[in-house]
């Protein structure tokens, strides 16, 4: 009598690549425009007091640049958590919680792990996933790793959002989980650009809320 072990194998979101994703989950990328337009249509205004919030958030982590290394944890406090505050994410009925673990399965028993930085969570539910890196890492490279952790959505059957910044470098991702699952990129918005582009981030931070 032989005893056979069924052995699972476990991978980090970290390393895992948009094909193996895209193959394990039956996913793809979709470029119909209005499977996205959270970013686009109907963004709301922001009040004088956010507009000056984020000048000052600005000019900070531009000064901040100039003083490296900067590493992730430095990210977070100088950009992200400023951000948040001003988009008034610490109030409910929305919940701010940070260094979350999830596991993903795949249908052919690999595991999935990784720490997801910042979870969002509105009336229990996700809402937001955001993870951030030190500016160093260009943000595609995480492309990868933050859908992973999108589809470890407890509620598979609500559309899942994600924000990836590396603290000069924002950008929005949408997920739906379906028998053949999408997801779509926003456009890049970069902190050195002419004027401040932090409106613009705010602004959407603020749409997907309503």
């Amino acid at each position: 009598m032989s005893l056979i072990k069924n052995m699972t194998s476990t991978i980090q979101a970290s390393v895992i690549t948009i094909d193996e994703l895209e193959a394990k989950f039956k996913l793809n990328e979709t470029t119909d425009i209005k499977f996205f337009r959270e970013w686009q249509d109907d963004l709301p205004e922001l009040n004088l007091w956010e507009q000056q919030s984020l000048d000052r958030l600005k000019n900070g982590y531009l000064d901040v640049l100039k003083k490296p290394p900067i590493l992730e944890n430095y990210v977070r406090m100088a950009m992200l958590y400023p951000l948040l505050f001003i988009a008034g994410f610490y109030l409910s009925p929305l919940q701010v919680k940070s260094e979350q673990s999830i596991s993903l399965q795949t249908e052919e028993g690999t595991i999935i792990e990784g720490r997801l930085d910042i979870l969002v969570l509105k009336n229990q539910f996700w809402f937001l996933v955001i993870e951030s890196k030190r500016p160093s890492i260009a943000i595609e490279e995480v492309i990868s790793q933050v859908l992973a952790y999108m589809l470890a959505n407890p509620n598979p059957h609500l559309p899942t959002f994600a924000l990836i910044t590396n603290g000069g470098y924002f950008m929005f991702l949408k997920l739906v989980q379906k028998e053949n699952s999408q997801y779509a990129l926003s456009n890049t918005f970069v902190l050195r650009n002419q004027g401040n582009q932090l409106y613009q981030v705010l602004r959407i931070l603020k749409k997907l809320v309503q």
